[in-house]
């Protein structure tokens, strides 16, 4: 009987045992799980506002630029930085219509001819006037004036597409002369202003008796404003004509060799 208890006792202190353990064990692992100290968390929390001090600075900056822009302008004088600025807005105008006018004038003209020389060949003249008729562009033009004089032979065709094709040019440079003015204008204006105000800043040396290097500097400095922004104008203009002017050479060259190719068909299917 007493060995029955002595085994039941060391039984229970050996389940009691293990249970310590995996209570330690469990309790070990609980304490090995990460927890942030106050170092890492001050300097999460200091990322966090200098992200925030950027944003701000960034949009300052973006700000003050648009303020130094106004600011200069002001400084440049009404009366020449107006004129300048005028001079952007009515060539940027002529500009964009420009664009407009001529990528609406753009045509396809394999596609063109491919149309043309079906229709000559299913409908006649008639049918081909039709087809230049609903398509859009001054090729398409060019050959509805040459399919009209086709009855009168190749060298009225040819003659009719010289004298409709030239017409045609002056369309597509039109307003171009305008946008020239005003590349040329506003440098000029510029320059005016400039001297206008060196002028003015030499008038002001002359009532103080007296040079002063503020007095001089701050002359000088609104006098070249209106060149710093005659020459800006000058710049973006000459873009777009530039632009413009390989725009219209493209055209001009395709109508030249359509026209080519509408006097073949002529020849082929008369």
């Amino acid at each position: 009987m007493k060995n029955k208890f002595a085994l039941i006792a060391l039984l229970g202190l050996f389940l009691s045992g293990n249970y310590t353990v995996y209570a330690q064990d469990t309790a070990d692992i609980v304490s090995e799980e990460y927890v942030p100290t106050t170092t890492e968390t001050t300097t999460q929390v200091q990322e966090e506002e200098k992200v925030g001090v950027t944003e701000v600075m960034e949009t300052e900056e973006v700000a003050s630029f648009h303020q130094i822009i106004k600011q200069k302008f002001i400084e440049g004088g009404p009366g020449f930085m107006g004129i300048v600025l005028l001079c952007l807005i009515f060539g940027l105008a002529l500009a964009i219509e420009r664009i407009i006018y001529l990528n609406m004038a753009t045509t396809d003209t394999e596609k063109l001819l491919n149309d043309v020389e079906g229709a000559l060949k299913s409908g006649g003249v008639e049918a081909a006037q039709e087809v230049c008729r609903n398509t859009k562009g001054p090729v398409a033009s060019i050959f509805y004036q040459g399919l009209e004089r086709s009855d009168e032979g190749v060298d009225m065709v040819e003659k009719s597409i010289v004298a409709y094709g030239s017409v045609q040019m002056g369309l597509l440079e039109k307003g171009l002369s305008w946008i020239s003015l005003f590349i040329a204008l506003a440098p000029m204006l510029g320059f005016m202003g400039t001297v206008i105000g060196m002028i003015g800043a030499f008038d002001a040396i002359e009532a103080a008796g007296d040079i002063s290097p503020s007095l001089v500097a701050g002359g000088i400095k609104v006098a070249l404003l209106t060149t710093v922004f005659g020459l800006i104008v000058a710049m973006i203009l000459q873009v777009f004509y530039n632009y413009l002017i390989a725009k219209v050479d493209s055209i001009v060259n395709s109508m030249e060799d359509s026209s080519i190719s509408l006097i073949d068909l002529l020849v082929k299917n008369k």
